[in-house]
């Protein structure tokens, strides 16, 4: 079959294509680099459109200026582009687990519209999803239209479910610019020691899932001398390509995709996509296969890190609010801190700042606020880690958990924290002298 007059048949200009969306159907995009601009900006221009949703993850172009009455816009995941939307009744958010998310768009979702960036098409009619194929891979095969964005800057990736074939496809546009990018950030002197401390309990031969943040990704800076050290984790950052450049990462002793790193998305910099392109030593896996928690408990001496925003002495974690408002969402902290716990030798590491706000505020707490999400069970917390330390939870009281905990608060605040464990019951009181 001639490929190429197929694809030259199906291509458009972004407005032809968003006008092949009819009313009431639901379009999805891809999470954070796939999500296709030149087709987000056209698509308010479709006059016809009514009763649609949008559905978008970590967002890295604005919210569309258009009416919920045409378009309702739903977060999976908010993300800076989104988040102030959110809060001003413009965007509405969908709580999901990271694992959940192509199991529950199926769900709610009908007559889905997948629209999408992707590398050009190869000699067999194959376009790749490159860098985020996550949730969208998996509604590829009933989605009702796919409308493609090709754009050579996309790199062309290898692993499960991460293809499109052109006969799948409804249209497609050209537009061929360089993919949204995040630099690294720059390290505080409390990245430092929380990254020097988490890599000193990572061993050769460990496998990682390194979560969002600058403080997870503090840790890679101080993994460059270690050995034989496994990737299988969500999103892959750019400081994975110094862990290969410097020879600390093989995937050889991983229990499961040996000889592969292994993640369902990617962001970083043109460096890390670069890196990424036609590398067959890394492997793509939709979401509902990265996160679920089967596959993660079968990685031996698994070692997930997290940050949250703030924990509370029985170890419950809230990762999504800040003052009872939210940021962000569940994503997969949860699906790996219980991974973890099933996996061989497996170890589930929180991390935070012991403070905010110029240490005027403690972020270890005697219990979550009001309006605060408990995004990680406090069963489910192994190691919580502060630039003053180490608190191990698992298999801990609720005793031995609260002074682990204020042991490694910020010491201006543990004494007021001692008093209100005392007074929660946490502690044994002392007795009064007069």
């Amino acid at each position: 079959m001639d490929f190429i007059k197929e694809y030259e048949a199906k291509l458009k200009t972004p407005v032809e294509a968003v006008q092949m969306i009819e009313p009431k159907t639901d379009i999805i995009l891809p999470v954070m680099a796939g999500e296709p601009p030149a087709l987000l900006e056209a698509l308010p221009k479709h006059k016809k459109l009514s009763g649609n949703r949008l559905y978008r993850m970590l967002p890295v172009y604005p919210t569309l200026d258009i009416t919920e009455e045409r378009i309702k816009q739903i977060s999976l995941f908010l993300g800076g582009f989104d988040r102030a939307d959110f809060h001003e009744g413009k965007v509405d958010l969908l709580p999901n687990h990271f694992s959940d998310i192509p199991s529950l768009l199926k769900q709610v979702t009908k007559d889905r519209i997948l629209m999408a960036v992707v590398s050009p098409m190869d000699d067999e009619g194959y376009f790749s999803l490159g860098v985020s194929p996550a949730y969208t891979s998996a509604l590829i095969a009933d989605a009702k239209q796919i409308i493609l964005e090709v754009n050579e800057c996309m790199p062309r990736t290898y692993g499960e479910q991460n293809k499109v074939h052109i006969s799948q496809v409804t249209a497609i546009i050209e537009n061929h610019k360089e993919l949204p990018s995040a630099p690294n950030p720059v390290l505080s002197e409390k990245h430092e020691k929380i990254g020097k401390t988490i890599a000193g309990i990572i061993n050769d031969g460990d496998t990682l899932q390194i979560g969002f943040g600058a403080m997870p990704n503090a840790v890679m800076e101080f993994l460059t001398d270690h050995r034989d050290l496994g990737i299988y984790t969500e999103m892959l950052p750019d400081k994975v390509v110094d862990l290969y450049e410097a020879g600390a990462i093989s995937n050889e002793r991983k229990s499961l995709y040996k000889g592969k790193t292994t993640m369902t998305f990617a962001f970083g910099t043109k460096r890390l996509y670069d890196f990424m392109h036609e590398n067959e030593n890394l492997f793509m896996l939709p979401c509902e296969k990265s996160n679920d928690l089967c596959t993660i408990a079968k990685i031996d001496n698994l070692v997930s890190i997290n940050a949250t925003v703030e924990v509370d002495f029985l170890g419950q974690c809230n990762s999504e609010t800040v003052k009872g408002k939210y940021y962000s969402s569940s994503g997969g902290q949860a699906d790996f801190a219980k991974g973890a716990r099933l996996a061989k030798n497996g170890r589930g590491i929180i991390c935070l700042y012991s403070t905010a706000k110029n240490d005027t505020i403690s972020k270890i707490v005697p219990a979550l606020p009001q309006g605060a999400v408990t995004t990680t069970s406090k069963n489910d917390v192994d190691l919580i880690v502060t630039e003053y330390g180490v608190a191990e939870l698992k298999g801990k009281t609720v005793r031995e958990r609260t002074e682990a905990l204020i042991n490694i608060a910020h010491p201006k605040f543990r004494e007021e924290l001692e008093y209100e464990a005392r007074k929660l019951g946490f502690l044994p009181h002392r007795n009064i002298i007069v």
